[in-house]
């Protein structure tokens, strides 16, 4: 009875508050919306129309940044390989995946500074001070990107992408469309970021393979292995120096210098 009570009560002051609020909105002052009109109006000056296009142009590439920051740079390695690191350990959430993604954005704008900053000098700079003309400097800001996707992508990867467009398979890396360099820039990314996670999941799993074995051979078999190899694996990490031998590795096969 209490119950049925509460909710008339309830239902009593919502409409109370919904009346109200309606006599409010048709008073003198505040009528209410009957509709929505939406009006195209014929622009006689072609510069606001080219602006307006710009601005609806600027706030689309904008939306897709981060997009774009994941298929031209470094970051997409970088976090596939932290990834199988901590897979490796074992640790699960440890470190949490916002701060692998914190570590690897900020190892991507380490590895991609020099990119931007030669964008910066050749196109933006110059763009800013009317010196050269939009698409000029959008030709001029997109060389050096091409060469570092160019230096990152793999032969076979971008034979691969030539053959599914159909351009002949001898144009030079430089010179192919970025509709055709970004895939295989991503492909060839993926595939060397699955090469330094084995090569950093190999000890880990090592160190696995001979736990269990020892524990099988001592007749511990209720034992889950994981309760030994985990702290095994965490002191191997910290006295190797883990995560110093990790990030070098991956900021050198950017640079070309092996382990």
């Amino acid at each position: 009875m209490n119950t049925a009570r509460l909710r008339f009560f309830l239902l009593l002051a919502i409409g109370f508050f919904v009346f109200s609020a309606v006599s409010e909105a048709q008073m003198p002052g505040g009528p209410l919306p009957t509709g929505i009109r939406i009006q195209f109006d014929q622009d006689s000056q072609p510069a606001e129309v080219s602006q307006s296009l710009q601005i609806v142009l600027l706030l689309t590439v904008l939306s897709l940044a981060p997009a774009i920051v994941v298929m031209t740079t470094s970051f997409t390695r970088i976090l596939v390989v932290m990834g199988f690191a901590r897979r490796a350990l074992g640790t699960q959430t440890v470190p949490s995946g916002q701060i692998l993604t914190g570590l690897a954005v900020f190892l991507t704008i380490f590895i991609m500074a020099p990119v931007w900053k030669q964008i910066n000098t050749k196109a933006i700079q110059p763009y800013m001070n009317n010196e050269i003309t939009q698409m000029e400097a959008w030709q001029a800001g997109v060389v050096p990107l091409r060469k570092f996707m160019a230096s990152q992508t793999g032969k076979e990867e971008f034979a691969l992408f030539l053959e599914l467009a159909g351009e002949d398979k001898a144009t030079k890396l430089d010179e192919v469309g970025m509709e055709v360099l970004m895939p295989a820039f991503m492909v060839s990314e993926l595939k060397t970021s699955f090469q330094l996670g084995f090569l950093v999941y190999l000890p880990f799993l090592v160190i696995d393979l001979v736990v269990a074995t020892i524990l099988m051979s001592l007749g511990m078999m209720m034992l889950p292995p994981m309760m030994i190899s985990l702290p095994v694996k965490l002191l191997f990490f910290v006295l190797a120096d883990g995560w110093n031998l990790m990030i070098r590795g991956i900021v050198s096969s950017f640079t070309g210098v092996t382990f």
